[in-house]
């Protein structure tokens, strides 16, 4: 695996996760007998200094989005270590964990089945200074309607629904609620991959924006490799559950030692005229089950 040295100044990580594991039970039967295991994640280990953007791809079910969750405890670990300022956060229960919600949040894919239909804009900003108890209903609103103006909203829109928002405007309130509580660190499962290319740049540069002004620390889950290399400082690549290549984003784009990392840099679309004298790689077969991941499956050739 080739490891670059994170941040470089030899600081203590936000956020530290070793070998960390997520395997879902297979059911069957009656009596819901475990017959097998899904390994969703299996054994991933990485940091995110303050201020960084760590990038992490992969083609879907290779467990990026499962990384994203489990780290921040959405779905509780099966192995491994979640380290949080120094303090071990893997066994903490709900209430132990709520302070820790404060610090880290997450901006999801789906930009309206992310929000509640019933709630308003406003509401859905304000809801985690409600449930943290943060400030009185004044406080509060003063604090949405700023919030919305950082993101690009105006306040007047408070008291619509999601549904009378485009899907830039909704990915936007879902970043503001993501900020409403002050975090460290978020979490973006894919957050530009349902959105129009043209609104993928504006919501892009709006989170490079807000990280450069309030010190943000981000885990960027994608597919996009080119999204990936203009917004990450390092680049994580998974495959089947486990992390075959973390780099800095030069050495990653310019030097990758990994063959899957290589055949999916080459699978990047490109101008024609750039692409003269391209050797494609070209990955034939199927990918294993994340159930089977070192062995054929029951019953196969």
């Amino acid at each position: 695996m080739n490891v670059a040295e994170p941040g470089g100044n030899g600081a203590e990580p936000l956020v530290a996760v070793h070998g960390l594991k997520k395997h879902f039970p297979i059911t069957k039967g009656v009596f819901s007998r475990i017959s097998g295991q899904v390994y969703a994640v299996d054994g991933v280990s990485f940091e995110i200094r303050r201020g960084e953007t760590l990038g992490l791809v992969g083609e879907s079910g290779c467990g990026k989005s499962t990384v994203g969750r489990t780290l921040l405890k959405l779905l509780e670990p099966t192995e491994g270590k979640i380290i949080v300022h120094g303090r071990d956060i893997t066994g903490f229960d709900r209430d132990e964990m709520l302070p820790y919600r404060r610090q880290m949040q997450m901006i999801y894919q789906d930009p309206y089945a992310s929000l509640n239909p019933r709630m308003s804009a406003g509401e859905i900003v304000g809801e985690p200074l409600v449930i943290h108890d943060i400030g009185d209903a004044k406080e509060r609103r003063e604090r949405v309607a700023a919030l919305f103006e950082r993101v690009g909203l105006r306040p007047e829109l408070m008291s619509s629904y999601p549904h009378e928002f485009s899907g830039g405007q909704r990915q936007r309130i879902g970043i503001a609620r993501a900020l409403a509580l002050n975090p460290e660190l978020i979490v973006g499962d894919e957050p530009v991959s349902a959105l129009d290319v043209s609104i993928q740049a504006q919501i892009i540069n709006l989170l490079m924006d807000l990280q450069d002004e309030f010190k943000l620390s981000y885990l960027f889950v994608a597919h996009d490799l080119a999204v990936v290399e203009h917004i990450s400082d390092r680049v994580a690549v998974m495959y089947l559950g486990r992390i075959v290549e973390l780099t800095d984003k030069t050495s990653l784009f310019e030097m990758p030692l990994h063959p899957y990392t290589e055949a999916l840099l080459s699978a990047v679309p490109i101008p024609k005229a750039r692409a003269k004298g391209r050797n494609r790689v070209i990955l034939t077969g199927d990918v294993p089950s994340p159930r089977f991941p070192l062995a054929k499956p029951p019953g196969a050739a």
